[in-house]
């Protein structure tokens, strides 16, 4: 009965054992650790030399030889927010730091709307017994999501009318269609204040999509 007790004992002699020097003095378990308050924690400074020696993070919309394109945009602090003419302004903060040894990691803190930049939207966002009922992002269907797509070019001068829909020509079968207009052309996402003159879906051509059409993804681009 006091085997475990005396086996655990004999593992913990060694590593105490193991923490002390010939001469007594205490030594780090790691060479990245430091031993008191006042030193450096985890080797800041050697991973802050070795920060600058690393290359610029890699910004790629392309991945496995083309099969996965990223067609997000990157978070800006001068990115359009919805009715607004200052952007989205500061989303992104560090409220922890590593830095001179302060903290053990990185710790940052994201605001924004669930609407910013590149985004799905839940059911519930413009149905009002859907959000009553709890349909959020949550509850879409991953495959429908992801998988190939199709990118058509909506004529430049139209919003996307039933009209629009039935010339052009969407294949049957077709799951996923990236819908590319004159937003794309103005950089409406580039701009810092919120464009209302963006195109988009019409209702008629909304309906024309569900009645005539297997789309059950409809990305619209706004830049």
């Amino acid at each position: 009965m006091e085997l475990a007790p005396l086996l655990l004992l004999l593992l913990l002699l060694p590593a105490a054992a193991m923490a002390v020097a010939a001469g007594g003095e205490p030594v780090a378990a790691h060479p990245g650790y430091a031993l008191g308050g006042a030193e450096e924690a985890c080797g800041v400074a050697e991973a802050e030399a070795e920060a600058e020696a690393l290359p610029a993070p890699e910004r790629r919309e392309e991945f496995d030889g083309g099969r996965i394109v990223d067609i997000s945009h990157y978070y800006r602090e001068d990115m359009p927010a919805w009715e607004s003419a200052e952007g989205s302004g500061g989303f992104l903060r560090l409220a922890r730091s590593m830095r001179n040894g302060s903290d053990i990691a990185n710790f940052s803190e994201l605001r924004l709307t669930a609407h910013s930049g590149t985004h799905v939207d839940a059911p519930g966002h413009v149905f009002e017994h859907y959000y009553d009922a709890g349909f959020d992002v949550d509850t879409l269907d991953l495959a429908v999501l992801n998988g190939p797509a199709l990118l058509v070019d909506v004529p430049r001068d139209k919003n996307i009318t039933a009209e629009v829909m039935a010339s052009l020509h969407i294949p049957k079968g077709v799951r996923r269609v990236l819908f590319r207009t004159l937003n794309t052309d103005r950089k409406l996402m580039w701009k810092k204040e919120f464009d209302t003159s963006f195109v988009g879906f019409m209702k008629d051509g909304a309906q024309w999509l569900v009645d005539n059409t297997d789309i059950k993804l409809v990305v619209h681009c706004r830049g």
